[in-house]
């Protein structure tokens, strides 16, 4: 097991080395260029998503839809993946992780394009779409969509259940002595009685919970940049120049140079917001919405509200905590974060510990969403029309219940072995993914043309079939 841990370890880092970083920032520029800056729009992307697309077809609504997507997309990531590529590449990360969400608005946009453009309408009326549905009907990429199913319906169990539960249970068991069974057992009670309803009961949960944990971290957030008021400002210059200049951060930093700085940075806001990765287009093909183009400007609004919003805070909150405190050190690692909202008094820590579960929480929520969705989308492929309802009750029970057990186990485990396994699944995902957005670029461009660039988004699309 040890030679097979090491052997996906070796898998993952070659997985998501240059090349991948390379590919994926290089399409973020690539679509913000050729999309005339789809950023500019952010504005309108945030109003479409509060305003229920009335009488148009879908499953759920654009806010469900965007919420259930940020459920998946924001978690434990936010809080410590920052504060490690703070530590690992100096307080420049912050600027990097920041541009690079940013420009990845642009993809994420393109994804949620791609995912209402070729999505189909079953015969019980439900929508079904995501990067699959794009490489099988825009490309004719079958073996490539299969392949991605594939990646998607293993990825789930690990990067979206059970590192996730296993988080959960390791950080009650640390903070108040709860036996991680207990809290397996709880998590996936409470995990069955919401994904055992489908997508709308799924979404209805996100819909709550997301505004409510995402207020409760940025005030937070705020909070601490209060206290530490006169080290705000120092901080972000800290940033900014040492984005560029890590020596202007002093020494004893594992960054040292600008290349590690950009590096951690940019994956760390790669990994946040998953903009490529293909994920969050399955939920965006449900939404109720008119046409493609609306649907894209409201899943845009997910990466800005992840990483230009929540990630910047964290990184703004880690870096005028190690000004203001002198028992802070960029080399704390993981704990940074941690430890800068200790500073609250009394509320601190149980505050932190509160957006941990719920992050990780909601993660397990959306995860389970995408793996159900690409289980259906090969068990279609496998049976008839006269068999598919069968076939789609089957499947999605037997991977509710799959995916359920899973929880537990995974709060109880040692997951070093899942999280590599993890790591290169959603890399596998990502790549076929970007290529049918570089090979649909052409496709994007005309939707974009015909209902943004000429002011028709109120028009309704052809009907999905």
């Amino acid at each position: 097991m040890e030679s097979f841990n090491q052997l996906l370890s070796e898998i993952s880092s070659l997985l998501w080395g240059w090349p991948m970083i390379i590919l994926l920032l290089g399409t973020h520029v690539f679509l913000t260029i050729r999309l005339r800056f789809p950023q500019r729009h952010i504005l309108k992307a945030i109003r479409l998503s509060i305003i229920p697309d009335k009488g148009s077809k879908g499953d759920v609504s654009q806010f469900g839809a965007l919420a259930t997507a940020l459920a998946a997309t924001i978690g434990t990531g936010n809080i410590v993946g920052v504060a490690t590529a703070v530590a690992l590449g100096g307080p420049g990360a912050v600027l990097w992780c920041w541009l690079t969400g940013l420009l990845g608005i642009s993809t994420k946009y393109a994804e949620g394009l791609l995912a209402v453009k070729y999505r189909i309408k079953t015969h019980d009326g439900r929508m079904l779409g995501g990067p699959m549905y794009a490489l099988e009907r825009g490309l004719g990429w079958k073996t490539m969509a299969v392949l991605f199913a594939l990646f998607t319906a293993i990825a789930a169990f690990g990067i979206g259940n059970t590192v996730q539960a296993n988080a959960i249970a390791t950080l009650t068991n640390e903070t108040y002595g709860v036996p991680t069974w207990a809290t397996g057992l709880f998590v996936t009670f409470l995990t069955g009685a919401v994904v055992l309803g489908g997508i709308k009961s799924i979404a209805r949960v996100c819909t709550m919970l997301v505004p409510f944990m995402a207020f409760f971290y940025v005030v937070g957030c705020m909070v601490i940049l209060i206290m530490n008021g006169q080290y705000v400002w120092p901080s972000i210059k800290l940033i900014c120049e040492s984005a560029f200049n890590p020596q202007a951060a002093g020494g004893g930093l594992a960054g040292g140079t600008i290349l590690l700085a950009a590096r951690y940075g940019i994956a760390r806001g790669l990994f946040s917001n998953e903009s490529g990765m293909g994920s969050a287009p399955i939920i965006a093909s449900a939404a109720q919405t008119r046409n493609p183009v609306r649907q894209a400007l409201v899943s845009s609004s997910g990466t800005f509200w992840d990483t230009v919003v929540i990630c910047a805070l964290t990184g703004v909150v880690i870096v005028s905590s190690v000004l203001a405190y002198p028992d802070i050190s960029f080399d704390n690692g993981a704990t940074l974060t941690k430890v800068a909202f200790s500073k609250i008094p009394y509320i601190g820590s149980p505050l932190l510990t509160f957006g941990l579960l719920t992050f990780a929480f909601s993660t397990i929520l959306g995860w389970e969403l995408y793996g159900e969705r690409a289980v259906e989308y090969l068990d279609n492929l496998m049976a008839g029309k006269k068999a598919q309802d069968n076939r789609r009750v089957k499947s999605h029970t037997l991977y509710r219940t799959l995916y359920i057990v899973a929880i537990f186990a995974g709060s109880i485990m040692n997951l070093t072995v899942v999280w590599n396994m993890a790591d290169c699944m959603n890399a596998l995902m990502a790549i076929p993914n970007l290529l049918s957005l570089l090979f649909l670029s052409g496709v994007i461009v005309s939707e974009t043309r015909k209902y943004l660039w000429n002011n028709r988004l109120d028009d309704d699309m052809e009907s999905a079939v």
